[in-house]
């Protein structure tokens, strides 16, 4: 038997040859087709769902004939976590099975700062090397860089000499300095730049910054090819926990993701990835530690403490990125296991820490991290809201891809709905989840515990009820888009976790929602979500809207600021120190509250129901 077959997967174009003993969800990750993978491989999401076309492939397992209906069996879908090839393979990959969505969070809103970055350039004049004047490379720039701007250097970068021999007759050169290190040569008047990543959970967000203007040269977004190992950061962390050798792989998922951002982001302005002198990167804790290879195990085990807190400066060369000679990376501190730098750097682009009254700011995404200033006193809760409501766990949810239902309301018994790109449906992504949810409850069909009633739309199937949003017909004959009742369930988990988190801010102030001022959302799935459907539902407090202001990609931002202005990361570590930090399983009636949280509509802190009533 052949220890190889050749798989081609279409319409990707990605095909090649992969060991027998591997799955097709193994086979797809070697040949760099990003299949969704919430649930690591174990079989149990769903997602990787994938048609084999031709060839033959390990029958169906346990998991497959319950997850995928006898008809999709007959036509040859089959999930690439638990399907392995017996001979090569022709496979096509459905849009909604595929981590690759249309849009990526890099939109955030521009703050204005005076650059003062800590790599600056200057251009200095060399006499050229003779045996007159045979001083060493590094004592001629040093010495010209002295006399001529007035710039002492106590160090020099050893890179920067492996590589200056390319330099050695030039005539005037670029010198940047840093913090009295020369860790960069280029020929002189080459533009000094800089780069900005938020690197997230699910996307990866980069900016590309002229460090002497400001001004964002580039920016581009991308998902995170860690994602393909588990959707959350505790399948993560548990694989590298399991396996040493996984840790290694994360690390160098994340690295090469960057260093292609890098590329793509300087080919964009005309310039190369070696102008690149300094970074800075923010992350939750997860993401920091495993991009430094710090153990991770910790942080996922009571009392969920970091490796370090406090802000760092690594060279780029040492986590991997392949940027200017002694360029550094610089990330911002963390606060807790779950409250990392990426929640600072929101924090900073928001000015939150200068708002006067009581502010809110949330963060949504896979974990959702709250802060509220209470005239100057910022505290913050890390919820575990999970990807519901970016598409995981949902029947038909898939990510912002074309085609995907991405706003929906109910008009009587008809569902107008408009999806990306205007294509045809084929599935529901977060914002349209959200705004469905919201309608369901606003026209009776879901009640205050969650429990689908009665409607034209709403069906028995499975038994389990659901409801009909794109019916068999409307597709032609494919499957119809739903959602069912254990949808629902899943979507109050996300919202009551949310709304948990912010009441039990509120409840540590002494305050009620009434008393909220103003309320900052950002974050990938904020910056697209209906407001006023997460009001309906109680995922955010009944205020007035013009209360809440949508600030896009946040933490992008505060990496940029960071990056330009040395005060502005002395800020950041200033805002690190103040935050106090509230882990919510301690928090007082915490099962109380959570269960007061995942009933719909605007909670009601005097209900004595349990948990009980929004069970399926």
């Amino acid at each position: 038997m052949p220890s190889f077959h050749h798989i081609d997967f279409e319409p990707l174009g990605r095909r090649g040859a992969c060991p027998a003993n591997a799955s097709l969800l193994e086979a797809a990750q070697q040949l760099g087709v990003a299949l969704i993978s919430l649930c690591g491989g174990a079989g149990t999401c769903g997602r990787c769902k994938v048609r084999v076309l031709s060839g033959q492939v390990s029958p169906p397992t346990a998991s497959e004939q319950e997850l995928l209906s006898a008809k999709e069996l007959q036509e040859g879908y089959r999930l690439a976590c638990q399907t392995y090839a017996l001979s090569d393979l022709k496979v096509h990959v459905p849009p909604e099975s595929l981590s690759t969505p249309q849009r990526t969070q890099v939109e955030s809103q521009e703050v204005a700062v005076t650059p003062e970055p800590l790599a600056r350039g200057y251009d200095v004049r060399l006499a050229l090397p003779s045996l007159a004047d045979p001083r060493a490379d590094a004592e001629r720039v040093l010495q010209a860089l002295q006399e001529q701007q007035g710039v002492a250097c106590q160090s020099v970068d050893i890179e920067v000499l492996r590589g200056f021999a390319a330099l050695r007759d030039a005539e005037a050169l670029r010198v940047a300095v840093r913090g009295g290190e020369w860790m960069a040569a280029m020929p002189a008047g080459t533009r000094l730049l800089g780069l900005a990543v938020d690197l997230g959970t699910t996307k990866i967000a980069g900016y590309l910054l002229d460090l002497e203007t400001g001004g964002t040269l580039a920016s581009r977004g991308m998902m995170n090819p860690q994602i393909s190992y588990g959707e959350d950061v505790i399948t993560r962390i548990t694989r590298t926990h399991q396996n040493p050798s996984e840790a290694r792989l994360m690390q160098s998922l994340a690295v090469e993701a960057l260093n292609q951002l890098a590329l793509e982001l300087t080919a964009e302005v005309d310039a190369k990835p070696e102008q690149i002198v300094e970074a800075v990167v923010v992350g939750n804790t997860a993401m920091h530690h495993l991009l430094l290879r710090l153990p991770v195990s910790q942080l996922a085990l009571a009392p969920y403490v970091p490796a370090v807190s406090q802000a760092l400066d690594v060279k780029a060369r040492d986590v991997g990125l392949r940027l200017a000679a002694g360029a550094y990376v610089h990330l911002l501190p963390n606060i807790a296991g779950f409250v990392g730098a990426d929640h600072v750097a929101m924090l900073l682009a928001t000015e939150l820490a200068h708002a006067d009254g009581l502010v809110l700011a949330l963060d949504i995404g896979t974990n959702t991290e709250v802060c509220l200033n209470d005239h100057g006193q910022m505290t913050s809760v890390s919820c575990a809201s999970g990807p519901a409501f970016e598409g995981a766990h949902i029947t038909h949810g898939m990510r912002a891809a074309t085609g995907a239902i991405e706003r929906l309301r109910l008009v009587d018994n008809r569902v107008e709905y408009q999806t990306i790109d205007g294509a045809p449906p084929v599935g529901i992504c977060g914002s349209g989840i959200l705004d469905a949810l919201a309608q369901l409850y606003l026209h009776g069909v879901v009640d205050r515990t969650g429990r689908m009633g009665e409607h034209p739309r709403v069906r028995q199937r499975n038994g389990e009820r659901e409801f009909v949003l794109v019916s068999e017909e409307e597709r032609d004959g494919s499957p119809a888009i739903t959602i069912t009742q254990r949808d629902v369930r899943e979507l109050q988990l996300a919202k009551g976790a949310m709304r948990t988190g912010i009441e039990a801010l509120l409840q540590a102030a002494g305050k009620s929602a009434e008393d909220i001022e103003r309320v900052v959302i950002a974050g990938a799935f904020g910056s697209y979500i209906d407001v006023s459907s997460a009001v309906i539902i109680g995922m955010l407090p009944a205020l007035p809207l013009e209360r809440f202001s949508q600030v896009g990609n946040a933490a992008g931002a505060g990496a940029r600021l960071a990056l330009l202005s040395e005060s502005k990361r002395r800020e950041a570590q200033e805002i690190a120190r103040r935050v106090r930090y509230i882990e919510l399983a301690t928090v007082p009636n915490f099962q109380r509250l959570f269960a007061s949280c995942l009933y719909l509509g605007e909670i009601n802190h005097k209900d004595t129901k349990t948990q009980r009533n929004v069970k399926s």
